[in-house]
């Protein structure tokens, strides 16, 4: 039995040797005074101080940001009010609309992408921040109604029909009931629809037009030409930006938790 436990441990380190190792190899040489990433030629904060002169850099990533922000805050309530919807339906009807949200999520990238190139292009709409944006608002929805549907499954019915028998409306029972109970769902689905935008480059270079970019279809532009260790700094301060979103959605969830158990408590002492 310490054998199978030490075995187990021994290839979870190995699993996350490989998953960090080149991560950590890229933001090494993002301190290196080099230009290349043969040798490390002592520290230097140089492209860093070259990627903040960068204005067309600071502009990409305006624009990431800006998308990642609108297109999950929309995704949330639209993928939040089609949760709802769904769990009001039955039969094969609620089947069909399950599998209609997880089309996006099984489809390959490149499919999708290619599939909002051509909506877009017979609609008329001119490829830029809205075809992007439209594109992360319609595969971020589906992500946020997987991680909302299981609270609203895990909610229970009598607390809503408590909330109509002391006269609440619907609109009541919905913004005072349900979503504060359903909380922890959105927020993990505002997260991982913010992280999918950041990270995502198939679907955005077919949506993306002449004069507006993301940072990964940037970032893989300038790949092309060349190894460029100002692309290490700026992968270095992504990288730092979606562990503090990772660690801030692990707060906010476990005191989402505290709150529910301390809510459960009062129910039971109530009852």
């Amino acid at each position: 039995m310490k054998q199978k436990v030490a075995w187990g441990k021994l290839y979870l380190v190995l699993v996350f040797i490989i998953l960090y190792a080149p991560i950590l190899y890229l933001m090494i040489f993002s301190f290196s005074s080099g230009k290349t990433m043969e040798h490390y030629h002592g520290f230097s904060l140089q492209h860093y101080a070259d990627l903040f002169a960068d204005s067309r850099m600071i502009t990409i990533v305006i624009n990431t940001v800006l998308v990642a922000v609108l297109s999950s805050l929309i995704a949330t309530i639209i993928g939040t009010l089609g949760a709802l919807a769904i769990k009001e339906t039955r039969g094969t009807w609620r089947n069909s609309l399950l599998s209609l949200n997880n089309v996006l999520m099984v489809s390959p990238d490149v499919i999708i992408g290619a599939s909002f190139l051509i909506f877009f292009t017979v609609l008329g709409i001119r490829l830029g921040f809205v075809s992007v944006l439209l594109s992360h608002i319609a595969f971020s929805i589906p992500i946020v109604v997987l991680m909302v549907l299981p609270k609203i499954n895990e909610l229970s019915p009598t607390l809503v029909d408590a909330a109509y028998d002391l006269g609440a409306s619907r609109w009541q029972a919905l913004s005072r009931v349900i979503l504060p109970a359903i909380s922890p769902g959105i927020m993990a689905g505002y997260f991982m629809a913010l992280t999918y935008s950041l990270d995502d480059f198939a679907v955005t270079f077919f949506v993306t037009g002449n004069g507006f970019s993301t940072l990964s279809v940037e970032i893989y532009s300038r790949a092309r030409q060349g190894v460029n260790l100002e692309i290490n700094a700026l992968s270095t301060l992504m990288f730092i930006v979606s562990l503090a979103l990772v660690i801030g959605y692990y707060f906010v969830s476990k005191h989402a938790g505290r709150r529910q158990r301390v809510v459960t408590v009062k129910e039971g002492d109530a009852q």
